[in-house]
Order: structure tokens, then sequence, then C-alpha cells
């Protein structure tokens, strides 16, 4: 069994995002030459999963974008927060933020949708964001001039660490009192 933990520890880590397990399997199966259960995958990175909880490691698997990827572990912020600061140029800017959010929570949306909701040009954001691949244009609408629709993608699952849509918060959940910085409530 080790021999297998050794070789999806490896998947793992020297996949550039999250590895589902499907593929996992694909790869140990053609390595092998021969059918690996699910079951010994599932064990394999459960116990991975456990060793890595261990205090000596700085980082662990998590279930991310739908499969499991090596993160940093909460801890070590700090040190990242300052490394991702230094490489700043690479952040959205608000209006970016601003269509991502719409893109999101209203896809498949047009541009002229966005635009819409937004009140202004998105032309330039909504070429950032398909740049830096956290939207991907979905279709074409059936409206006049036949629109492309946009939507999120799987890239944009892996930045923000959530496996489902439904993991985002709802909207009504931001206007809730008590999400309010320096609301006190009388009890």
């Amino acid at each position: 069994m080790d021999f297998l933990i050794n070789h999806v520890e490896a998947l793992i880590f020297c996949n550039p995002g999250p590895i589902q397990t499907g593929e996992i399997k694909d790869c140990l199966s053609e390595m092998f030459d021969a059918e690996v259960p699910d079951t010994d995958i599932q064990k394999s990175i459960d116990l991975l999963m456990e060793k890595y909880q261990q205090e000596a490691f700085s980082f662990e698997i998590l279930k991310t974008g739908g499969g499991y990827q090596f993160m940093t572990k909460p801890a070590y912020q700090s040190s990242i927060g300052i490394l991702l600061k230094q490489k700043s140029k690479k952040r959205l800017s608000n209006s970016s933020l601003e269509t991502l959010a719409i893109v999101a929570y209203k896809q498949p949306v047009t541009k002229t949708e966005v635009e819409q909701i937004r009140g202004v040009n998105c032309d330039y954001a909504i070429q950032k964001l398909l740049e830096k691949e956290l939207i991907e244009i979905k279709g074409k609408s059936d409206a006049v001039g036949r629109p492309l629709i946009y939507g999120t993608s799987q890239k944009f699952m892996e930045y923000f660490g959530i496996n489902h849509l439904h993991e985002l918060p709802s909207p009504k959940d931001f206007g809730k009192e008590d999400n309010m910085i320096g609301q006190q409530h009388e009890g």
C-alpha cells in the first residue's frame, strides 16, 4: 500500500491545480497496467490528508475545485501574504472584481447585461477576466446580434477555494445587520 500512497502523493503534488480521483485512477491504471480500485485510491488520499495534518508540515492536502491539492496551512498566511503582496501586480482591479461578481451570480450573462448592472462599459474588465481564465465564453445568446454569454470557469472555483457555485455566499447574506462592521447588537 505504501507504494500506492507514494504515487498518489506524487500525482497530487505535481498537478498544477486540484486533481480529481478519476484522473489519479487513470494514471495509476495505465502505469500498473491494471485496474486500481477506487477504495484504495480514496484510502491513500485519506491517509495522506491525515499525515499532512501533523504540525511538522506547513502544508496539507485539501479537497478544492472538485479535486485534491496541496495547500499551505493558515498559520503561514503572514509570510505568504507578504509574498503575494509583492506580486500584487497580478491582482484584480475593483472594476474586474465587480464584473466577476456579477458574472458569478448572474451567469450565464452577456456583456450588455453586466454593463446594465454596473452602469459602465465593461470591455476591459471582461477581457482581463478572460485573460486570467476566471471567466469563459459559454456560448451565444439568442438575442439580437447573438452576443456572447459568459460564466465562471474551473479556475474561478480554484481561485476562490470552492467546489460548487452554491458555496458562494447568498446575496441576501451581504445585507444582514450582523455582517456590518462596527455594529453592536443589544442582547
